[in-house]
């Protein structure tokens, strides 16, 4: 049922054509993709299971995750792609977060960067190398609000893995679009928080953030739910940067997390007691 709803709530097409000619109903395909995804199988170990070989498979799952991309990645890259983002529902946020005793009363929302680890490319490898991480990796800056939903991924990228978390936060654009978006005429601000590795603010001090930090851990739960739920983009070995289009997988990746959350609800919504929008909130 619930694979019936996604298929129309992510306007798959009833009939699916890949480049290389290849057909499958979008029913199909959204299976083939959720579970290329699921885990890091060999495409051959799935030729049994669907009937089909493994360049249909592999070009099916293709498709159907630039389909999603393509549709829906505009919401994860501006704020002002979101229709909801209005006074009562930061309010709503901002009062779950002060409800679980965070210092801050107006924090609506959590920021962090992931990095996902890919093999070493041909090309360039210094740059995706992580002194941190000590591995070759992609780097992402996410933001996610109490209801367990990722409302925001920085698209600018993916970055090189030699970047810094700060550094990210100021070419995505995401403190300019938070003051255009997130100013109402009460004169009533509201703010996002990181974890220490981002600049200090105002409210940098040591007993507000062990505090803060304790709250933060939700944007944590759900950068772990993305992988959990999509073991295939945890397997270093198959994360090719020049052989695949890994930032179109992961981002296609969370909005299907998403998704899920939307359908099932997730730690964070359990955490802070929010219930996450439906699916066609969610989507459209």
């Amino acid at each position: 049922e619930h694979l019936l709803q996604l298929t129309e709530a992510l306007r798959i097409p009833q009939i699916i054509r890949t480049n290389d000619r290849h057909v499958s109903t979008g029913l199909e395909g959204l299976c083939i993709c959720l579970r290329r995804l699921v885990y890091p199988n060999r495409l051959t170990d799935l030729e049994p299971l669907f009937g089909l070989s493994a360049k249909h498979l592999s070009d099916i799952a293709n498709t159907v995750v630039r389909h999603i991309y393509l549709h829906f990645h505009h919401p994860l890259t501006n704020l002002r792609n979101l229709p909801w983002l209005n006074y009562n529902k930061l309010q709503q946020y901002s009062q779950a977060i002060a409800d679980k005793n965070a210092p801050l009363r107006n924090c609506w929302e959590f920021i962090d960067g992931t990095a996902r680890p890919i093999c070493r490319p041909s090309h360039r490898q210094q740059n995706f190398f992580s002194g941190h991480k000590r591995v070759h990796c992609l780097k992402y800056q996410s933001v996610v609000v109490p209801d367990g939903i990722i409302y925001y991924c920085s698209l600018m990228g993916p970055y090189e893995g030699r970047r810094h978390d700060v550094g990210i936060f100021r070419d995505s654009n995401l403190y300019t679009q938070l003051e255009q978006n997130c100013r109402f005429p009460n004169n009533e601000n509201f703010v996002l928080y990181g974890d220490p590795a981002y600049a200090k603010t105002y409210c940098s001090t040591t007993r507000i953030n062990t505090r803060m930090n304790t709250v933060r851990q939700a944007v944590e739960w759900e950068f772990r739910k993305i992988v959990s739920e999509f073991a295939f983009l945890d397997f270093k070995k198959n994360q090719k940067l020049l052989l695949q289009n890994l930032d179109e997988m992961y981002i296609s990746a969370t909005i299907l997390t998403n998704c899920h959350t939307c359908l099932y609800g997730s730690q964070a919504s359990q955490y802070f007691n929010v219930v996450p929008p439906t699916l066609q909130q969610y989507l459209h």
